[in-house]
């Protein structure tokens, strides 16, 4: 099987959580606007990990098993692409992506695609970017892309999660937002019980930190659709509480044929 791309490094977040980087094998990296993704691939002889579910059937040995994930490298530096993976335990990818070790060798899509970009929103927009769990990935590219470009645009990142170990990019995420006066961070949890030692932060989920205020303060001003673009990804009730949230204050879902200020990545 054709493999072309090799791991050049591989982070265990927590379990089931892994940051993991893909350099091509002789052959470039096409450029990509930030919020795109790419395909990767293993053929079903490819060894799965520890605890996952047993699969029904076997795959064939031959057969590339693909799926897409989106970039969470800077489109600037185009000497890897960086991904952040959740295991999906009954799936057929994500097992057998959780067993590669540095060094391994993957397949990677040479197209990168993707409409869940950046550059869909004004650049006078301040952007208020809403995730859960790996649906941080777009954002994780499109900050270390374009925070610096512009001082006076205001970004905040919401994320929640249901532990704190889950919260991926969190230490980059706290030392960005303490360097960048133009950056907030806010995570949230919904299981603080769980936490061996105590949450500091806030607790529940993303839309109580549209509702008590916190997104207000953190930019500076009452997101409205004049001021502000939204950008939506993760869970698929998160994301239809946040469209029938901001639809309250005027906010609507872009599409080609109706520009609006909610831009939504689908993909669960």
């Amino acid at each position: 099987m054709n493999t072309n791309a090799i791991v050049s490094q591989r982070i265990e977040v927590a379990p089931g959580l892994m940051v993991i980087r893909i350099v091509p094998d002789g052959w470039k990296l096409p450029e990509f606007t930030p919020g795109q993704f790419a395909v990767l691939g293993l053929p079903g002889s490819a060894p799965r990990c520890e605890f996952c579910d047993p699969e029904e059937e076997a795959l064939d040995s031959d057969k590339l098993v693909r799926r897409a994930y989106s970039i969470a490298s800077s489109s600037i530096d185009l000497q890897h692409l960086e991904f952040y993976i959740t295991l999906v335990r009954s799936g057929a990818l994500t097992p057998r992506l959780f067993a590669l070790q540095t060094g391994d060798r993957v397949w990677l899509g040479p197209k990168i695609t993707g409409t869940f970009t950046i550059d869909k929103a004004p650049s006078e927009k301040h952007l208020a970017l809403v995730a859960t769990g790996t649906g941080l990935a777009p954002y994780m590219s499109m900050l270390r892309t374009v925070l610096a470009e512009n001082p006076a645009r205001r970004f905040v990142v919401v994320l929640g999660a249901r532990h704190s170990w889950d919260l991926g990019y969190h230490a980059e995420l706290v030392t960005m937002a303490r360097l960048s006066p133009n950056f907030t961070y806010l995570p949230i949890i919904s299981r603080p019980q769980e936490e061996p030692v105590p949450w500091q932060g806030p607790t529940g989920y993303v839309l109580d930190l549209f509702e008590n205020g916190a997104v207000e303060e953190a930019l500076g001003f009452a997101p409205s659709p004049d001021t502000t673009g939204v950008f939506l990804c993760g869970n698929p009730a998160m994301v239809e509480g946040m469209i029938e949230l901001l639809a309250a204050d005027g906010f609507r879902e872009h599409t080609r044929a109706e520009p609006g200020q909610i831009y939504v990545e689908r993909y669960w």
